[in-house]
């Protein structure tokens, strides 16, 4: 029979190290697979916390570079480099799901965007995971509009829907003007997103409630701005409209401040004198009489505010109302203050020059601006539409008058809002010119429901759409 031999492993000092070490690495992989989930350790934890920049997101079916909410989490215990950030609900996946939200970012602070699927609004629960089997959540509430005509040209203007006017502030920022409150607003023209900084000079200017700003244009440091100087809606006169003022700038770009300047509260009364003095040929008087509303053909109302060619002393004043005559197919009227530097720097009644008025197609003045070469862009529109129910066009016009001013681009008005404010002339001889516009949304339905912009509960889901055209 054959014997069986069996082999015996001798043992050294070396091999009981590797034998120790080996043990040693195999019982902190157990310890590790057992984890931070054993209630020893797990008792160490605290419950996590989810905090949101803010509660309420908007975004845009197909927009590019919508608003995002910072995300800060955290974990008494726990680094937060640990912590996970997902969404895990989504009350309305045709808006958007949780596939649609993005978190980027490793430590206590992350960002979160969403990709809007569809128009309406949806609650997202977002969840933080962390140590030791313990999470918390947080509801964000988000809201998508539709989509527009290039979206990669729109940028959208969060937290204010009644823009109305726009000063360029160098580097890529502009501070934007609102109808339906005093508050002016620095944004970065490049993205979407909530205002840098605010001011509102409501005490200042010794008021409590809207000048109904229309008008802005930039001398310098100084920023001169004009209430619509006409009635209500409803036709009452609210004196707070008959506001012009100045705001003295520092700074540019992030970094601009803004300083109230002073005010002048009687160019309305100024205007109505002066046409009075010349055979009421605009019927001033008329239209700002008890029950007259501003926005009529024959109405009065104050859009546009820009100083004339080469001059700081003396001022243009674009009316959307009234045309000249006053009948479908009148003329635009623009209106110079001879003195309105001295109008803000001294109180001196304002002086006016004779009215000029432009061919532009039957349509009325939103806004104007001029450029450092006197080239001069007019914002066209109806003086009845606060939408995009009617027609708007870009012309561009020398300042002189007598001059006819020459179509450059029909506005598109498939998209909500109506066309409102210019933010910067570009140099109109070089061939493919691009400007930015802004509208009001103000009486748009943003989001499916029927509410007005305007009336929106919430700040975050107001916004204005900016957006990029090409001049023909």
């Amino acid at each position: 029979m054959k014997q069986t031999t069996r082999r015996t492993r001798r043992t050294t000092p070396g091999n009981e190290q590797r034998a120790t070490r080996r043990l040693g690495v195999a019982a902190l992989a157990a310890l590790t697979l057992a984890g931070v989930n054993s209630p020893a350790l797990a008792a160490g934890y605290g419950t996590p916390t989810i905090a949101f920049s803010a509660s309420y997101l908007s975004g845009a079916v197909g927009g590019v570079g919508d608003p995002v909410v910072d995300v800060t989490v955290g974990q008494s215990g726990a680094d937060a480099s640990a912590l996970v950030v997902s969404a895990t609900a989504s009350s309305r996946a045709s808006v958007a799901g949780t596939g649609d939200v993005t978190v980027t970012g490793a430590g206590a602070v992350r960002q979160l965007a969403v990709t809007a699927r569809g128009r309406g609004y949806t609650n997202l629960t977002v969840k933080v995971g962390g140590l030791g089997g313990k999470s918390a959540t947080k509801t964000l509430s988000y809201a998508a509009s539709a989509a527009v005509a290039n979206p990669a040209d729109a940028r959208y203007l969060v937290g204010a829907c009644d823009s109305s006017a726009a000063v360029d502030v160098g580097g890529g920022y502009t501070v934007v003007a609102d109808d339906e409150s005093n508050v002016l607003r620095l944004y970065d023209r490049s993205r979407s997103a909530a205002p840098l900084k605010t001011w509102d000079f409501s005490s200042q200017l010794g008021v409590s409630k809207e000048v109904d700003i229309e008008g802005a244009t930039r001398i310098g440091d100084t920023v001169y701005w004009t209430g619509s100087l006409g009635n209500n809606k409803d036709g009452e006169y609210k004196a707070p409209r008959n506001t012009v003022f100045t705001t003295t700038l520092s700074g540019s770009g992030a970094s601009t401040q803004l300083a109230y300047g002073r005010s002048y509260k009687k160019l309305r009364d100024d205007l109505v004198a002066w046409d009075k003095g010349n055979g009421n040929r605009y019927g001033f008087a008329a239209g700002t009489a008890e029950g007259e509303a501003p926005k009529q053909i024959d109405g009065f109302n104050v859009e546009g505010l820009e100083f004339a060619p080469g001059s700081t002393s003396t001022a243009y004043l674009g009316f959307r109302a009234p045309l000249a005559p006053a009948v479908p197919g009148g003329k635009a009227l623009v209106v110079p203050v001879t003195n309105f530097d001295r109008v803000l720097s001294t109180g001196a009644k304002a002086t006016f020059g004779a009215g000029i008025e432009l061919d532009l197609g039957g349509l009325a003045i939103r806004d104007m601006r001029r450029n450092a070469a006197n080239q001069y862009l007019i914002l066209a529109g109806s003086w009845a539409a606060d939408d995009n129910s009617d027609p708007y066009a870009l012309y561009q016009w020398d300042g002189v008058a007598g001059h006819a001013p020459v179509k450059r681009a029909d506005l598109p008005t498939t998209d909500p809002g109506g066309w409102e404010a210019i933010v910067e002339v570009p140099d109109l001889s070089v061939a493919g010119a691009r400007v930015q516009l802004i509208t009001d949304s103000g009486s748009a339905d943003l989001y499916g429901d029927g509410a007005e912009a305007k009336d929106l509960t919430h700040a975050e889901w107001k916004k204005a759409r900016a957006a990029w055209f090409t001049l023909n």
